[in-house]
């Protein structure tokens, strides 16, 4: 199973990754609680109850040591049981068990550690790994008898948005950092089926990030495209249409 979520950058000169951490340091400081900040500028993301729908992926026999463990991103949709996540399916691959952890930072998890339970893929995508398919869900287990969709709140799932009609903001958990980092910005059509968005430093470890409008809703996953981008600057989602209205059914009904 792909542990780096997103093209290889591990490559790129140190100096280069100082001045992604001296961009986000300065950028920090246009971040808000409630609003977006700037379009375009990527700023470390301000703990919150809201913020905390968004956590990040690891290997379950990474549950009792999390720090410098996590490899990708996930969050938490609205459902009927309140246990279900959104991510890439990429993210998903392999036979791994794993766990989600909301709100994750700095090694520990403020609101708990929640088993993954099932995964729904689209079936072009368990066929052939086919990019215009690469979103993914998946139900986590009850923790101490409550969902995680009660103790952190979730985002609708919604399917059918128009591709740049209003700005959306991306969260993420780079595999380099231990805390996740925010972006707001206008995304573009690629084609038909993928969606891009300007947003720098969203390296490795992003794929999964929601991509979520000003109603609160997610209208993205960060993915799809060179599973999500072969650059830190621009990334991708799969347009969700028909095929995620589809998973989003399966995966309620069985949940």
């Amino acid at each position: 199973m792909k542990r780096i979520s997103r093209i290889s950058l591990t490559s790129r000169p140190a100096l280069l990754g100082a001045v992604v951490m001296l961009a986000l340091t300065s950028a920090s400081v246009a971040s808000a609680d409630d609003g977006p900040g700037p379009l375009g500028v990527t700023a470390d993301a301000v703990a919150s109850l809201r913020e905390a729908r968004v956590g990040a992926l690891f290997d379950a026999d990474r549950a009792g040591s999390l720090a410098g463990g996590h490899f990708c991103t996930a969050s938490v949709v609205h459902s009927p049981r309140g246990d279900l996540i959104a991510t890439a399916a990429h993210c998903m691959n392999g036979a791994d068990d794993l766990v989600f952890v909301p709100g994750y930072r700095d090694g520990r998890a403020p609101y708990g550690v929640w088993k993954v339970t099932r995964r729904f893929l689209p079936a072009d995508w368990a066929r052939d790994q086919d990019e215009d398919s690469d979103v993914a869900l998946a139900t986590v287990a009850d923790l101490d008898g409550r969902s995680v969709e009660r103790v952190v709140g979730g985002n609708p799932f919604v399917t059918g948005a128009t591709t740049g009609a209003t700005a959306v903001t991306l969260t993420g958990y780079p595999d380099s950092r231990e805390l996740p980092i925010r972006c707001t910005n206008k995304p573009r059509g690629q084609s038909s089926t993928q969606q891009r968005i300007y947003c720098p430093s969203f390296t490795s470890g992003t794929s999964g990030s929601p991509w979520i409008n000003g109603d609160h809703q997610v209208v993205g996953v960060l993915g799809g495209h060179e599973e999500g981008g072969a650059t830190d600057d621009v990334s991708y989602s799969v347009v969700l249409g028909a095929q995620a209205a589809e998973l989003y059914r399966d995966a309620t009904a069985a949940s």
